[in-house]
């Protein structure tokens, strides 16, 4: 008995939390949320990837018996509804416009 209720509080997360990202190694990321999650997967749309760097904020969601850290919190920048901004932490920017137009690090292509 006191076996089964120690397995069911090993990292127990039952809803959607925001924590900060710890280490990123090999595709896993560690996220310290109300619990340190160590080498969850990084989920993101097919086709991107990315790797987040320490100290940003991410969110993370229960998925079966393990968690998945499904993005960073996006930081505030002047994009239209409908543009999309991919940028780096080293400051390369790409923004696709509305009007087709595309920028790239604000040179226009």
């Amino acid at each position: 008995m006191w076996l089964l209720d120690a397995m069911s509080k090993k990292e127990n997360i039952q809803n959607a939390e925001q924590g900060t990202i710890t280490q990123y190694s090999g595709g896993k990321t560690d996220v310290c949320t109300s619990n340190f999650l160590k080498e969850i997967a990084l989920c993101a749309p097919y086709g991107i990837f990315f790797a987040p760097p320490q100290g940003e904020k991410a969110v993370v969601l229960p998925l079966a018996d393990q968690a998945v850290c499904i993005g960073t919190v996006s930081k505030s920048e002047t994009v239209q509804p409908g543009e999309l901004l991919l940028y780096s932490k080293g400051g390369a920017k790409i923004l696709l416009c509305n009007d087709g137009k595309v920028y790239i690090n604000g040179k226009e292509f």
